[in-house]
């Protein structure tokens, strides 16, 4: 299993494909690990070179004591690029990960080849703010078993909510198992996210795609449109009847998306290397 040093902590990543195969970094959101991408990964195994990373505090990466910020975990996923000998990438984020995506593209355009943003918003809303605080002080206090039977209902749509929730809660039956300071952590970072990155949208140059579910209640379509909006040039796509957690309980339908976007982008990619190949020579 690799890993790499980011501002001494171990960052876990798993690659999978071809090494010719062009690169996809995908970036987890809240709580979650690389395996919440497991049915992406799947789908693109075949023609695409994924990247999959667990952000610090999640996963088998390390577990910090100290706070740190969404930039740090974008900094975690350059040395991740670094690590898997990737100068650019197609970069996938979701949720708290469409932030980290976001900080990328801003601070690093010359590492993201396209920019996929699902189930994401660019800045925070008061209410949320008040959510997660909620979160965190029960995470800290009472375990992630009770975040994840008051937060289900925030990420699942009404038919997943009401089958999986007796069962398993939001974040499943290894909850218990997960650090409650890791998450509490990452939810600080998210809190202390820098709002000016919704300034410095319209400096993005990679192709983008926004993605959102018409039932999301947590980061709902109209941070989506906002992103899409602030953005040049950026697709917005609203898939029905999909919740925050629409690449689990509509994958089928994200990856299709997700697959055509990722093909055009990287037709664009190549033929702008083949342009730039020409004027140099």
């Amino acid at each position: 299993m690799p890993f790499v040093e980011s501002q001494g902590l171990r960052i876990h990543f798993e690659v999978t494909g071809r090494q010719s195969a062009p690169p996809v970094l995908m970036i987890q959101g809240l709580g979650a690990s690389k395996h919440a991408w497991n049915l992406q990964r799947a789908a693109l195994a075949l023609r695409w070179r994924t990247v999959a990373l667990d952000n610090r505090g999640s996963g088998r990466s390390s577990r910090p004591i100290a706070p740190f910020t969404l930039e740090d975990l974008a900094d975690d996923a350059l040395r991740v690029l670094d690590a898997a000998g990737v100068g650019d990438a197609h970069v996938v984020g979701a949720s708290m990960g469409g932030v980290v995506a976001q900080i990328l593209a801003v601070r690093n355009p010359d590492r993201v080849r396209s920019l996929v943003l699902a189930c994401t918003s660019c800045r925070q809303h008061p209410w949320r703010e008040d959510l997660l605080r909620e979160w965190s002080t029960t995470a800290r206090g009472h375990g992630l078993l009770d975040v994840g039977r008051g937060a289900a209902q925030w990420v699942m749509g009404p038919r997943s909510f009401r089958r999986a929730v007796p069962a398993l809660g939001w974040l499943g039956p290894l909850a218990v198992l997960r650090p409650r300071d890791s998450f509490a952590s990452q939810v600080d970072a998210i809190l202390a996210t820098d709002p000016s990155i919704a300034d410095r949208l319209s400096e993005v140059t990679a192709p983008t795609l926004v993605v959102v579910g018409n039932q999301d209640i947590l980061t709902p379509r109209g941070d989506s449109e906002e992103l899409a909006e602030r953005i040049p040039g950026a697709e917005l796509v609203v898939i029905s009847g999909a919740a925050h957690g629409l690449m689990v309980e509509h994958a089928g339908t994200f990856n299709s998306v997700l697959v055509d976007f990722l093909q055009a982008a990287e037709r664009s990619a190549t033929d702008r290397r083949m342009r730039e190949r020409r004027v140099s020579g």
